[in-house]
């Protein structure tokens, strides 16, 4: 009976109710929409680090981490890798030979990790052959060539192995990508002109069209414009094992390009046999041991037990080897969660506000009530059940709307290209996919039932406090 007539209370006054519904339904949306594109951004910056970075399990020498010296190696690298092959967890078991160094070329020269892989086995640890430029190499399928580097794209443009060039052929692509013909017009000008890097092309383009058209279009014209000579050389320095500089030349054999710029322009992946050579080192020592899991949940527990047999070296999981990445998975629930309070409890003064006029406007009704039988229990309960009403119904319609645009934004995406610079350089992809779970919007509803209740808890006292024979005399 209760709920009954606190249903009917709510739809009383329809245009005030209705507003306030609107005003919760458009709160919850917002919130939950950011949760999920926060979400998402988190879980994608997770799934590309694990996919490309990092193993699920690494092992090295104890310093290894410190300072990266090639003394600091694991030697009776394939007894390791046999005794890990038999636990039934592991699905891939790796090796790599890692050297800092310096790569250069004539006009430009950057420090890099050089890291010595097995190309085939490489894949099955790792997705990065899949991120290959096109028309850039084809990720060590060269069996004539040994000297080959796969490089990230942040890099070749920083050696200027990538330049740019506007000509016929990209000023085709750029029309048919619906550039305006004035754009077209104005940088034909630069039509046979090379530029050896970003900076000096970006000038040019910005010297001849607006600012707005360069926000629109800037980064169409930057890719379109890139041109690359396949087999480009570089020199890769280093110190070898007896502590003798040495180096090598090599070819690019593919550029790889992921939302990471950190990454791109600092790893280098040659294969193993030539780096060991280079470094004159001996066979079966490795300074790093990947493994890849059946099931990523395994990790930490068997962290622990490698630890335990292999106690002369550090065995480190994903989330030790990148504590930011296990930092932001680990606390998200907690920042959603947070971020659902503060929205809600900003809604919560507009539905105490609307409750207080509910009772002001119903006191000699309340009186009456009152008068006739009823007791403070049941009044307080009626006014807090239209309040959880009033919450719930603009909760569940903002979580309606928000689920709704959610699947829509998350098989579509959403570009952020004109901040790609910038959201690249913190590892972040420009082109967010956001998802949510169902339990968040358990958790919402429960959030949503509670801000109600709050809210009706002033209103309900202001009505219990209410004298039955003053309110029946109220006009």
């Amino acid at each position: 009976m209760i709920t009954k007539t606190a249903w009917k209370n709510v739809w009383r006054n329809k245009i005030r109710s209705l507003v306030v519904v609107a005003s919760v339904t458009v709160g919850i949306f917002a919130g939950v929409f950011a949760v999920g594109v926060m979400n998402g951004t988190i879980d994608q910056r997770v799934d590309e680090v694990l996919e490309n970075e990092i193993s699920h399990i690494k092992i090295t020498h104890p310093d290894f981490g410190f300072n990266n010296d090639l003394a600091c190696n694991i030697e009776n690298t394939d007894e390791i890798k046999k005794y890990l092959s038999g636990i039934e967890e592991i699905k891939v078991v790796g090796e790599r030979l890692f050297v800092v160094g310096m790569a250069s070329t004539a006009r430009k020269s950057a420090g890099v990790n050089i890291i010595g892989i097995d190309p085939g086995q490489e894949k099955e640890l790792f997705g990065l052959y899949k991120e290959l430029e096109p028309g850039t190499g084809d990720y060590f399928g060269d069996p004539d060539r040994e000297e080959l580097a796969y490089i990230g794209m942040d890099l070749a443009k920083n050696l200027n192995i990538i330049r740019y060039q506007i000509n016929n052929n990209v000023l085709d692509e750029l029309n048919e990508a619906g550039l305006p013909e004035e754009i077209l017009t104005e940088i034909g000008r630069f039509s046979g002109k090379r530029f050896d890097n970003e900076r000096s092309f970006k000038k040019a383009v910005q010297s001849v069209i607006t600012v707005k058209q360069e926000k629109e279009y800037g980064r169409i014209i930057l890719e379109e414009s890139q041109t690359f000579r396949k087999r480009a050389k570089f020199t890769l320095t280093f110190v070898d094992s007896y502590g003798h500089q040495t180096g090598g030349i090599f070819r690019v054999g593919g550029i790889y390009n992921i939302p990471n710029s950190m990454f791109e322009s600092t790893q280098v992946f040659v294969r193993d046999d030539i780096l060991r050579r280079l470094i004159e080192f001996p066979e079966n020592i490795s300074h790093q041991v990947l493994i890849r899991l059946e099931d990523i949940d395994d990790s930490r527990e068997l962290t622990a037990k490698l630890r335990a047999d292999l106690p002369d070296l550090e065995v480190l999981y994903w989330k030790e080897i990148q504590p930011d990445i296990a930092m932001m998975s680990d606390f998200a629930g907690v920042i959603y969660g947070f971020f659902m309070v503060i929205i809600l409890a900003a809604l919560a003064f507009g539905i105490v506000n609307t409750m207080l006029m509910v009772v002001l406007e119903r006191i000699k009704e309340l009186g009456m009530l009152t008068a006739i039988g009823m007791n403070k229990k049941k009044v307080f309960r009626m006014i807090m059940t239209e309040s959880v009403f009033l919450s719930l119904t603009g909760g569940v319609a903002g979580m309606i709307v928000s689920w709704i645009i959610i699947k829509i934004t998350s098989a579509r995406g959403i570009s952020l290209s004109s901040m790609q610079e910038g959201f690249e350089a913190m590892g972040y992809s420009a082109h967010i996919y956001p998802d949510i779970g169902m339990d968040f919007f358990i958790i919402v509803t429960i959030l949503i039932i509670i801000t109600g209740i709050l809210s009706s808890v002033y209103p309900a006292l202001k009505a219990l406090k209410l004298n039955p024979a003053d309110a029946l005399r109220t006009e």
